[in-house]
């Protein structure tokens, strides 16, 4: 069962180091590779670049939160919703087809 799991290529979840600009602020975030992936992802689907994807986002947590106190924590959870969602979508693409 963990084969899937310890197999894995470690480049995977090698941590990788972007610069960024939030809002304005110049700021570096940390993140396995995989996650990058799953954001780039999300930002093409959205149209914008990755950057650009997540400066709104963080506008958007701060507007609704006031502050965004983990927001390395938020883009992975933001994956997983992501992820959750496409698993969600395929079934039903599949059964229009």
């Amino acid at each position: 069962m963990c084969q899937i799991f310890a197999g894995q290529d470690p480049g995977r979840y090698e941590t990788v180091t972007r610069r960024l600009r939030l809002n304005g602020q110049s700021t570096s975030i940390r993140l396995e590779r995989a996650f990058w992936n799953i954001l780039d992802d999300i930002a093409a689907r959205e149209g914008v670049s990755t950057p650009a994807f997540i400066s709104r986002l963080h506008a958007e947590v701060l507007e609704l939160h006031g502050e965004a106190p983990n927001f390395t924590s938020l883009l992975r959870c933001a994956c997983t919703i992501h992820l959750g969602e496409d698993a969600q979508l395929a079934p039903a693409a599949i059964a229009a087809e």
